[in-house]
């Protein structure tokens, strides 16, 4: 058994901006000729989560807008009470989908269907770096 662990940067608009992040996972399995295993995809920081869904235009504006309805941004937070920066409706979005997933991989590819891609979603309210952590175990 072996474990790689990887991390890249992404840019984000914030806004619950949804970004397509599979190849890069699937290129560390590649880089270092995993064949079978688990993935692990981990977002540093409390305001982003990682999850899987269909990238398509639709869904890139489906999700902001249920997030809108679930944690909305012109709510009373206690955090932006206590830090005064306007984004606790970012860090409730972000508890509420997590910040990793784990994926199979069989012969170096993720099991993932055929509509299903690994995605970042930035709940921020502002642009931001943001550092992904892929660990993979597995041989």
């Amino acid at each position: 058994m072996e474990i790689r662990t990887e991390q890249f940067s992404v840019s984000t608009k914030g806004g619950s901006e949804v970004l397509d992040i599979t190849q890069h996972v699937g290129k560390i399995l590649l880089r270092h000729k995993m064949q079978e295993g688990n993935v692990t995809v981990f977002v540093v920081g409390s305001t982003a989560s990682i999850t899987t869904t269909e990238f398509e235009p639709g869904l890139r504006k489906d999700i902001p807008e249920a997030l809108d309805k679930l944690a909305p941004k012109n709510h009373r937070y206690h955090h932006d009470d206590t830090w005064h920066d306007g984004n606790g409706h970012s860090h409730v979005r972000a508890a509420m989908m997590g910040c990793s997933i784990t994926i199979p991989f069989v012969n170096g590819t993720l099991m993932l269907g055929t509509w299903q891609q690994i995605v970042l979603i930035d709940h921020d309210n502002r642009p931001r770096e943001r550092t992904i952590v892929v660990q993979a175990i597995g041989h």
